[in-house]
């Protein structure tokens, strides 16, 4: 995961000093903002990254002497099927249209799309 928090890292850094140098050139908001957001986009996923190889150490990849061996084994934990995204996005499917009908079918749909992250997020939380 270092190489790949190195490669984030540069990516947001490529990003910032193009937003930098846009914003001062241009004086225009909107592609300044669309700069600074693929900065924190890039720079999030380099900061997971490095955050992973802090935790867990160097892989096989990231060892230049490493056998095929080495990676070998199991990789980590894939959940099985979830019907959390559906309802999540059939949350904020119901909410949207609830923007344009009405407030009382925005909040049944902010209600369903309350329950579906809330089963995102503790779907594994006893694994």
């Amino acid at each position: 995961m270092k190489a790949e928090a190195l490669l984030f890292g540069g990516v947001a850094l490529f990003f910032g000093g193009c937003a930098v140098l846009y914003g001062l050139w241009s004086r225009e908001e909107t592609g300044t903002t669309a700069l600074v957001v693929a900065c924190a986009m890039a720079a999030l996923v380099a900061f997971f990254c490095l955050v992973q190889y802090r935790r867990r150490g160097p892989r096989a990849q990231d060892r230049t002497a490493a056998e095929v061996a080495d990676g070998a084994g199991p990789v980590a934990f894939f959940p099985d099927e979830s019907p959390w995204p559906i309802v999540t996005a059939l949350g904020f499917a119901v909410s949207a249209v609830g923007v344009v009908h009405g407030l009382w079918l925005f909040l049944i749909g902010l209600g369903v799309l309350g329950r579906g992250v809330c089963g995102l997020v503790f779907q594994y939380a006893r694994r």
